[in-house]
């Protein structure tokens, strides 16, 4: 071969015009196949909401009947405010809950995976970009020329390169849109997730508050019941040193104060049982966290509670959406699974240069490149694209039912806290009367026992049917906050009315 014609092949390698036109070729490839692509597989549609306007099956009233002087009125359709538990009117309260929101490490682990979540998405978004990577190596070779059918003798020689490559996924059937697609509703599971943590942390620091002051009036009052029977106690035992009582009076009243004494330990034991888990839910340790004493009947009790409509409660409860993202992302994974059954398309390019010293690395170097579209088609796979795309399908479905398992539950809650609230009232009511009529009793068998006309044991019992009536009335009144509280959280927590928010996003923390 003369030098004219391998000058020529030379030329016509590196002739930038039919560069050019190779790349406009692979350009009009790229663009017919874009303009071509589509998102295989179903497109996700929100579960319609419920069209009934009640929770129960009978219509409830609109109001409580009247307790210890208050009354519980339901608002229908109103919002439920972002810092419900402010409505109980306690400062103290408000501050343990401040505490909890910013110190706790549930919900920090909640944010930190949120965090992630996000950051994979951003990383999926990469997909839709070129890829672009350059490289660099140095080596020193021996060659065996009998290897390619030569029998010239072997060398050694050194070589350096440097090369470019860029790459770009065409993504036809649309895997790269589903993946992501999967990507954003696993950010929305997550943030929702995020917001059912905070809402269940408000709710278990205000029940912990609640049952914590309930359990101090039970103590106030059991102490204030045996400070009275220890003052009866010195009477009898007077009465029995001047011989008009017998000293069995004495044994009976005696057995009753340590019997109430011994009810004490296990009140100090749930009050510290409640004051350790303020301070774990506060991101402390028991020894660390000081704790206010907050009266039971210093904790005003909602008396306007907004309830949303079923309709809009589907919309709002974190565990409800974050079903309905999980749903989400099994609908996307379904479009995933089904383009990998299609063919896959990619356009690539490549350019080096490469010498035997880094030195001589110069434009004038030997250099390489290629450039052009490649395709991948798979077409036998032992089954395992097809049942990867029915088990994507089942998940799917399997999602559809806990989603709908998880409307049903939350439809049970906010039920139950509804007739809870009627019946709590009822209960207080009637355990209030129990307790004025056990005072008034006790008071009347006083005056009688003063007169002669009853037996001091009828006076023990009048005492203790007034400390039992007394503290089954702390109780009602403590799951009366408590079921409130439940109706709170059941309708969603309020999340969206928090500033920044709607319905569609919870707010960032």
């Amino acid at each position: 071969m003369s030098s004219a014609t391998t000058n020529a092949q030379a030329a016509h390698k590196l002739d930038p015009g039919w560069t050019a036109s190779i790349c406009q070729r692979g350009i009009v490839v790229f663009s017919t196949l874009a303009l071509c692509s589509c998102a295989v597989g179903p497109d996700f549609v929100r579960p319609a909401p419920p069209t009934t306007e009640r929770y129960t099956e009978q219509t409830l009233p609109n109001q409580t009947v009247a307790a210890a002087g208050t009354s519980q009125r339901f608002i229908s359709g109103e919002d439920v405010p972002a810092d419900w538990w402010k409505y109980f009117q306690s400062d103290a309260l408000n501050q343990i809950v401040a505490n909890a929101m910013k110190n706790n490490p549930t919900v920090q682990a909640a944010q930190a995976s949120l965090r992630r979540s996000q950051d994979n998405l951003q990383a999926g978004y990469g997909v839709f970009y070129p890829q672009f990577s350059l490289s660099a190596s140095a080596g020193r070779y021996q060659n065996a020329p009998i290897q390619q059918g030569s029998t010239s003798l072997t060398s050694i020689f050194n070589l350096m390169t440097i090369s470019g490559m860029i790459s770009y996924a065409i993504d036809v059937f649309g895997r790269s849109q589903r993946t992501v697609e999967g990507l954003k509703a696993q950010v929305e599971n997550q943030r929702d997730l995020t917001q059912a943590a905070y809402i269940t942390l408000a709710a278990n620091v205000v029940n912990t508050t609640i049952a914590r002051a309930a359990y101090l009036a039970q103590i106030q009052s059991t102490e204030e019941m045996l400070k009275l029977e220890r003052e009866q106690l010195q009477v009898t035992e007077a009465q029995v040193t001047a011989g008009t009582v017998p000293f069995s009076n004495v044994l009976t009243l005696r057995s009753l104060i340590a019997s109430n004494e011994g009810a004490l330990a296990p009140l100090r034991q749930k009050v510290s049982q409640a004051e350790h888990l303020l301070a774990t839910l506060e991101g402390l340790e028991p020894s660390a966290v000081k704790l206010p004493d907050i009266d039971l009947a210093a904790l005003h009790l909602p008396t306007s509670i907004p309830v949303s409509l079923p309709s809009e409660m589907v919309r709002q409860r974190p565990d409800i959406l974050a079903a309905e993202a999980q749903m989400h992302v099994a609908s996307a994974n379904i479009g995933v699974a089904t383009a990998a059954m299609f063919p896959s398309f990619s356009l690539s390019g490549t350019y080096g240069t490469s010498s035997s010293s880094f030195a001589n690395l110069t434009p004038d170097s030997q250099t390489f490149w290629s450039i052009g579209p490649s395709a991948s088609l798979p077409v036998f796979q032992g089954g395992a694209l097809w049942f990867g795309r029915q088990a994507a399908i089942d998940a799917f479905e399997q999602s559809q039912q806990t989603y709908r398992q998880t409307v049903l539950t939350a439809f049970a809650q906010v039920a139950d806290s509804l007739t809870a609230l009627q019946y709590d009232a009822q209960a207080v009511q009637a355990l209030l009367e129990a307790s004025n009529s056990a005072d008034e009793a006790l008071k009347i068998a006083g005056v009688n026992y003063r007169a002669g006309l009853i037996s001091y044991l009828d006076v023990l019992f009048t005492d203790i049917q007034l400390h039992q009536a007394n503290i089954a009335f702390l109780q009602a009144l403590a799951q009366r906050h408590q079921d409130t509280v439940a109706l709170f959280v059941a309708l969603g927590g309020g999340w969206w009315s928090a500033p920044g928010a709607t319905r569609d996003k919870a707010p960032d923390k």
